[in-house]
């Protein structure tokens, strides 16, 4: 078929990886709402609309642009056996050339956290943009006292790298974040440079 483009879908133990759809907005709104106090220390502030009908379908149309320019991969995470939303997980501010690079950012639903979603998401997306993307360096960051976030970077291969001052807005205030990254062929170490 003349300019059909196959959306990007990553399978993984339990779940589906797949860009938002318009039916999703109901089980999304619902589940940050109900996630709302437990997501709230970790996120920037939420705009006033952020769990509407229209800011979700602004989020669809973003998703399928930024996929189809290849600057990001915002990725619903699906249960497969019951069709549940779980929680979201986005390769973002792709960058191609010389650095292959990408962004990681998730969020889970209260009731899904704890159940190793998160991680088993990351390590199928991370195999995806490795193999399939040709991205070279992955990238991710959390606040520091973020000890699950910290913990899933952990378990799914990604390294400390440092400290970024005042990276994000956080609840409403610049926070600093620690910096981990995960290498397709991880080349740290000793280098002639230092």
């Amino acid at each position: 078929m003349l300019g059909f483009k196959r959306r990007v879908r990553v399978e993984t133990e339990r779940m589906t990886l797949r860009l938002p759809e318009h039916a999703d907005w109901r089980q999304w709104s619902e589940l940050r709402e109900v996630s709302a106090a437990f997501l709230a220390p970790w996120e920037p502030v939420w705009a006033n609309d952020h769990l509407t009908r229209r800011a979700f379908t602004n989020r669809v149309y973003w998703a399928q642009r930024a996929e189809a320019q290849g600057t990001a991969l915002p990725m619903l995470l699906i249960r497969r056996e019951d069709d549940q939303l779980l929680g979201a997980l986005t390769l973002d501010n792709i960058r191609r050339g010389p650095s292959q690079t990408g962004t990681f950012g998730y969020w889970i639903g209260q009731p899904f956290a704890r159940h190793g979603y998160m991680r088993e998401a990351l390590k199928g997306l991370t195999h995806h943009a490795f193999t399939n993307m040709d991205i070279s360096r992955l990238e991710a960051a959390c606040l520091p006292e973020n000890t699950a976030s910290r913990g899933v970077l952990e378990k799914c291969g990604f390294k400390y790298e440092g400290v970024a001052q005042s990276y994000l807005q956080i609840s409403g205030r610049w926070r600093n974040h620690v910096l981990y990254a995960n290498l397709r062929s991880d080349r740290r170490g000793r280098t002639d440079a230092g």
